[in-house]
């Protein structure tokens, strides 16, 4: 259960947001001065801390600079009537992570709670790089391959640099961990990580949550809100997902990163902040610049220094590793015993390939623990946990072979210096054509399969060549 902590010096402020917050299902403390709120955070660090800005004997500024001194990362909700607004933002700037006018709604300051505790849980969650003795009570980003050991190789070269870091790899492949681990073996470690899913977010919505709005910039707009940005400052900024942004926020996003500065929605005030920057997605963003759908000055920006994560199929010898993990794990918080794995479900484990990558394979692994419950996991407990027809594993090791021998024919046949692009694109042509021969023709449909945005698809019509490739893709093309 989450523990928050109150600090005002009105007891029918403390009262009310006890009843609140209990019913919301929080354990709630209480302290009327600032000297007591250090006692308790000493004894018994919350998990957030809700603080007016005004309290008798130690102020609430004062109070605030001590307890950052002491716990840096515990996150703090400033609370402040109209009259000292300058002084919230100041806390903001010296790191609280969000302030709330009084009188405030109780929406509006549950949601800044939650806010506070998702970033809190994410900063203070270690990111281990493939322990030799595995733990299941932190993080970790598990594989010793070739690939693997390049990517650690770069989050070491890179972490504590200011650099501006672009992620790029398949949905899965754990790009959130390596944003971590970035942030956590940086000199910034100490301040806030605050992370945007830019997909989540509904996009009338998405300009205010990254750089805050002022009291009436819309309907619904009762108060000023901080944004994300702001609340980063001094520390890192995860954007995640930031492939699919609108075209309009990468205008602005682009000013931010430039600048470090920005106006927030319905303000003309410039607001500067520090952060570093940390990106990823799973789009290709050369595809996206072709068909215009991100900027390519921003991609420029955000590409200072790129992380690739390889997909699970390219990376088969720390299949095992990563199983081992992954029974440990689930294993730990059901309780049950680590079930031992028999050689063919063994074999079907390492051979399957993985569309979903880490993601996929631990969320199975969990099924398997759950299914078994210490006896043996066989062949057929892993077809039940992956989710898929009885026939569907077999499907893609069958496809291999006949795809293995025509690799094999052509590159024993005297074909010329760029023989690994020319087959790329031949299976990337055929792939494309395929699937709209399956379809009908209808891009969207053939997009959905080949799990490509329609845009992706629309360019590799176009470059190919392949039917109605030559307009751009709208509501009435294709679909």
């Amino acid at each position: 259960m989450d523990r928050v902590l109150v600090v005002d010096d009105e007891p029918n402020i403390r009262e009310s947001f006890a009843r609140v917050l209990v019913r919301e299902g929080y354990e709630v403390i209480t302290a009327e001065r600032g000297e007591t709120a250090i006692d308790v955070v000493a004894d018994s660090p919350p998990d957030v801390i809700v603080m007016d800005i005004h309290l008798p004997g130690l102020d609430g500024m004062e109070t605030y600079k001590r307890l950052k001194t002491t716990h840096p990362r515990l996150p703090v909700i400033i609370m402040t009537g109209y009259g000292t607004t300058d002084l919230a933002i100041q806390a903001t700037q010296l790191g609280a992570v969000d302030y709330q006018l009084k009188p405030f709604s109780p929406g509006a300051m549950l949601e800044s709670i939650r806010h506070a505790l998702a970033d809190a849980r994410l900063m203070q969650r270690t990111v281990a790089l493939d322990p030799e003795g595995i733990s299941t009570s932190t993080d970790a980003i598990i594989g010793q391959s070739a690939a693997m050991q390049a990517v650690y190789k770069d989050i070491g070269r890179v972490a504590d640099t200011l650099a501006t870091v672009l992620i790029r790899g398949e949905t899965g492949t754990g790009k959130e961990l390596v944003a971590r681990a970035i942030y956590q073996y940086s000199a910034r470690a100490a301040g806030p990580l605050v992370t945007v899913n830019c997909v989540a977010i509904p996009e009338g919505l998405l300009e205010s949550e990254l750089f805050g709005h002022e009291r009436g910039a819309f309907t619904g707009a009762t108060g000023r809100r901080i944004g994300r940005f702001e609340q980063a400052h001094g520390g890192t900024l995860f954007l995640d997902e930031v492939g699919d942004l609108p075209t309009a926020t990468q205008a602005k996003l682009l000013r931010a990163l430039q600048e470090r500065a920005f106006e927030r929605v319905g303000g003309g005030e410039t607001i500067r902040v520090d952060v570093r920057v940390i990106a990823a997605t799973n789009r290709d963003l050369e595809e996206a610049i072709a068909v215009g759908a991100f900027r390519t000055d921003l991609y420029h920006r955000l590409n200072v220094v790129a992380i690739h994560l390889p997909p699970l199929r390219q990376r088969r010898e720390d299949i095992p590793r990563l199983v081992g993990y992954f029974m440990q794990r689930s294993a730990a918080k059901l309780p049950a015993p680590v079930p031992p794995i028999a050689d063919d479900a063994r074999t079907a484990l390492n051979s399957y390939p993985w569309p979903g990558n880490v993601r996929e394979l631990e969320h199975c692994i969990e099924r398997l623990v759950i299914y078994t419950r210490g006896r043996s996991v066989q062949l057929e407990d892993v077809t039940k946990a992956l989710q898929r027809p009885t026939g569907a594993m077999s499907t893609t090791a069958t496809a291999e072979e006949p795809l293995r021998e025509t690799i094999e024919r052509y590159l024993q046949s005297p074909i010329g210096p760029n023989a690994h692009m020319q087959m790329i694109e031949t299976v990337d042509r055929l792939l494309v054509e395929v699937a709209l021969r399956l379809h009908d023709g209808n891009q969207t449909q053939a997009a959905r399969a080949l799990g490509l945005t329609r845009a992706t698809l629309w360019s590799k019509v176009k470059r190919y060549g392949l039917g109605r490739g030559s307009e751009e893709p709208s509501a009435g093309v294709g679909g």
